[in-house]
């Protein structure tokens, strides 16, 4: 029987295979490190994709709160000017009242009562005046009464004034401002 010696064929394949192998290694880790060098540049083109469209959503969001501070002051200008426009408005309103009050009181003193002193405090007047006679300051007081302009006439003293003549007394009183005529408040709260 003739001996073959089949070991150095065997070492050859398994050589060849041994290459053949680490062949097949090289190119896989050859591939590996090719998509992992594409996949980290996929990955930094898209951070770098989204970073920039941050920047842009940055940018549009200080835009945007700029605006909103503008809106904002823009707000408040308009309330500073409404509440101008409301007190200028008030103060055209108010302004003939001045007139209406004086005339008023020179339509309620009678003949022969002097008035020498007028003062407003809030919605109060006091007055000082001499008279004639006491029928001449009840007769103001009633007409101040009966007055669309005023109200809740208040007598706060009487002193003789003989100089002035025989019955003449000087007087002090406070009376209330209504603000308006009572047939305006009658309209007004029948509307």
């Amino acid at each position: 029987m003739a001996k073959i010696n089949l070991l150095p064929w065997r070492q050859e394949y398994r050589a060849q295979k041994q290459k053949e192998f680490q062949q097949v290694a090289v190119l896989v880790v050859m591939a590996a490190g090719f998509s992992l060098f594409l996949w980290m540049k996929t990955v930094d083109g898209q951070i770098a994709n989204q970073n920039e469209r941050n920047q842009i959503l940055q940018t549009e969001i200080n835009t945007l709160n700029k605006q909103v501070r503008e809106i904002k002051e823009l707000k408040k200008r308009r309330q500073e000017l409404i509440d101008r426009m409301r007190v200028i408005q008030e103060l055209q309103g108010n302004r003939p009242l001045a007139v209406r009050y004086f005339d008023e009181m020179v339509r309620a003193a009678p003949e022969g009562l002097w008035l020498t002193s007028l003062a407003r405090k809030g919605n109060a007047v006091q007055i000082a005046g001499v008279a004639e006679s006491n029928n001449r300051v009840s007769s103001f007081m009633r007409n101040l009464d009966q007055s669309d302009w005023y109200e809740n006439p208040n007598l706060t003293g009487v002193t003789a004034r003989p100089e002035f003549g025989e019955q003449a007394s000087a007087f002090q009183m406070t009376v209330n401002v209504s603000g308006r005529k009572k047939d305006e408040e009658q309209a007004d709260a029948g509307n």
